[in-house]
């Protein structure tokens, strides 16, 4: 059986967690029609509308861990979770997203349990031994892990594998109420508050995303890019020192601490593509790099590079563009 842990997102489940449900039902397919169960953990809002939800990408049972213990998230009270959830449907294979939560949660698990943990898998091969591929060092390099132990525990790197939904009932809905030892209490979220808005749309699902580093030169540096950004019908993402120097909110930055995208067209603009960038934008299918750097790590993985001082470039693409929709 293989039990996933399911994050949400409002009412609906979370898109990277339903990327990992993808891998799930092909890692079922493999193994000749292996039940997937999901758990859930906490407030969820319309239980109807996610039990139908998971039921079109795989799920047959959802799990549903309740209680004051839950009201608030905390990595080790969420693995207790998990683990009462794996223990009770005896499950081979215990998955989650590759996302600050899924790692912190099946990282508590795999300790309690004495097991291997692989983090950002993108892959499988082979169901015994079990052997998966994973992004190590930021993402410029892969590994094969073998998970010999059961219950095999892997999270699911963002973006590797695609959502697709299928016709389906509804997943089974039932409420749990895993004990939880004070100690698992210790370490919670104490208060959330709501990021700034993004008003040009969402970072992660956009498909055309025009980046900006510290070749901007400074906050005044990205009207070219803010521009070009809005006539491609893109959003704006930026590198990590662009944040760091406060030129930019955080909720733009691209990379192993910020956003990981995969658009259709990614168009960095003086950002040399350090490792800890390049994992938040590899998945990118069609990428162009502007630079006046022709070695940067950036312009030389890019799909297409042009060579140039971006604030001179950016803006004679926006003309261009301008002229042509006039």
């Amino acid at each position: 059986m293989i039990l996933v842990l399911v994050e949400t997102e409002g009412a609906s489940a979370s898109e990277v967690s339903l990327e990992t449900l993808a891998l799930a039902r092909s890692l079922s397919d493999a193994g000749g029609g292996i039940a997937i169960r999901a758990v859930v953990v906490g407030d969820v809002g319309d239980a109807d509308g996610l039990a139908a939800e998971l039921g079109r990408h795989g799920v047959t049972e959802v799990l549903h861990a309740t209680g004051e213990a839950f009201n608030a998230y905390g990595g080790a009270s969420w693995a207790a979770a998990v683990q009462s959830a794996r223990a009770e449907t005896g499950s081979a294979v215990v998955t989650a997203a590759g996302t600050p939560r899924g790692n912190e949660v099946l990282a508590h698990l795999a300790a309690r349990l004495d097991v291997l943990m692989a983090a950002n898998v993108v892959a499988f091969s082979g169901l015994s031994p079990f052997t998966v591929t994973r992004q190590v060092v930021g993402g410029s390099a892969l590994e094969e892990m073998t998970l010999g132990v059961r219950p095999a525990v892997f999270t699911v790197a963002g973006h590797s594998w695609v959502a697709q939904s299928v016709d389906g009932p509804p997943a089974a809905w039932r409420e749990v109420a895993p004990e939880v030892a004070e100690a698992d209490l210790v370490a919670r979220v104490a208060s959330t508050g709501t990021k700034e808005p993004d008003e040009s749309g969402s970072l992660k699902s956009a498909s055309i995303v025009v980046g900006a580093g510290r070749g901007a030169g400074g906050p005044e540096g990205f009207t070219g890019v803010d521009e070009l950004a809005s006539l491609l019908g893109g959003v704006v993402g930026v590198s990590r020192v662009v944040t760091s120097l406060g030129w930019r909110p955080h909720h733009e930055q691209v990379g192993q601490t910020g956003s990981r995208i995969a658009p259709d067209l990614y168009v960095p603009c003086g950002i040399s593509g350090a490792i800890q960038h390049w994992a938040g934008c590899a998945s990118s299918k069609v990428i162009v790099a502007i630079n006046t750097d022709a070695e940067a790590p950036m312009v030389t993985r890019a799909t297409y590079a042009v060579i140039g001082d971006m604030h001179e470039v950016v803006p004679g693409i926006n003309e261009e563009i301008r002229r042509r929709s006039s």
